[in-house]
């Protein structure tokens, strides 16, 4: 029989470790188990386990320690972030049960593990992450964390504006611009018929929202809101009917093309003593306060056309019997304007 050389010998030795590898490994992967239930040890080493689910799902949304910026605007999810107050417990550990507040780098300290970079992930990515830390680092053998969100911080909305009760409210779970103006006590009598939103993620291009008198007749209006996002309800334009008039007041621009033969019905028309020729719009420009003349006389019997009226007019009409006025109709209009009450105006 010939003898085999050294280096013959040492290509079967290799071969046949990695045919015994091979079938070694196909044993490790189907994992047999024994009589008594429990798994069969491996024969070689367990490779390294795949990434779990929320791991895997973190790397594919892109919300790992540089994540926070990367969350899409439409990305309904709560994330955490700067200033969020967490509440953390370890089943059966009562000794790592600790609360902490998520700093302005988004880690959060924690007993054992050290910093963990929680920001931009969601509170079921966190609670994850923390378990394969204190899992990775030998301190637990599977750890079940709970991870408990007692403030939201950084996941508010700003609204501000004309509502009952401006501030910062938390949006938890997905709510509607409608919810948070009720959240923060509706609009004040002097809201006007549009909101203003701005999104965290672009702060240049604010977007506006018409609204409804009646806001259900419109529910395409009642927009999704985002972590981030403020809202700004916008105080209604003004008009002041001053003078002799039925009910001297100032009133909202709920209507449209609002004139000065509206203005004057809408505040109760004028009284037998008024001087009609003698009516003046106050108008401020650029170049300060105007007075423009207005032949109302003419207007109500239709020989002129209407004049129509602009946001913060006065529309003064005097006596005729008060002769004290003339020469002094800014002044008379300006004082009576600052007296008068507001009055919303439902056509």
């Amino acid at each position: 029989m010939r003898s085999l050389r050294p280096c013959h010998l040492l290509y079967l030795l290799l071969l046949n470790a990695v045919v015994l590898s091979a079938w070694e490994l196909g044993i490790c992967q189907n994992q047999p188990t024994g009589s008594t239930g429990a798994p069969v040890a491996p024969l070689v080493p367990t490779p390294a386990t795949a990434p779990s689910t929320s791991a895997a799902h973190t790397e594919r949304t892109g919300t790992g320690s540089s994540g926070v910026g990367s969350v899409p605007a439409s990305d309904t999810s709560l994330r955490l972030g700067t200033g969020d107050l967490l509440e953390i417990s370890v089943y059966n550990v009562p000794e790592l049960a600790t609360k902490a507040r998520v700093s302005n780098n988004g880690d959060v300290y924690l007993p054992l593990i050290d910093y963990v970079h929680v920001g931009g992930l969601t509170a079921e990515q966190a609670q994850a992450l923390i378990e394969k830390r204190f899992s990775d680092g030998g301190f637990l053998k599977d750890p079940h964390v709970a991870l408990f969100v007692d403030q939201y911080a950084s996941q508010g909305v700003s609204v501000l504006g004309e509502v009952g009760k401006p501030g910062v409210y938390p949006l938890l779970g997905d709510q509607r611009l409608f919810d948070l103006i009720s959240s923060a006590g509706g609009f004040t009598d002097r809201a006007g018929r549009s909101v203003t939103i701005t999104h965290r993620s672009q702060p240049d291009k604010p977007v506006t929202v018409a609204l409804s008198r009646n806001i259900t007749d419109n529910p395409q209006s009642n927009v999704e809101v985002f972590p981030g996002d403020t809202v700004i309800v916008r105080k209604a334009d003004l008009v002041y009917v001053v003078g002799d008039v039925g009910k001297p007041s100032g009133f909202l621009m709920d209507i449209e093309n609002l004139t000065v033969l509206k203005a004057i019905a809408l505040a109760g028309g004028t009284n037998r003593t008024a001087k009609l020729n003698g009516t003046t719009i106050i108008r401020k420009g650029p170049n300060g306060m105007t007075e423009t003349p207005v032949h109302l006389k003419k207007i109500l019997q239709a020989k002129t056309q209407d004049i129509p009226m602009q946001a913060e007019d006065i529309l003064f009409v005097p006596s005729s019997a008060g002769k004290v006025f003339a020469g002094r109709t800014f002044d008379a209009a300006m004082q009576a304007a600052t007296a008068v009450s507001i009055v919303a105006v439902h056509p």
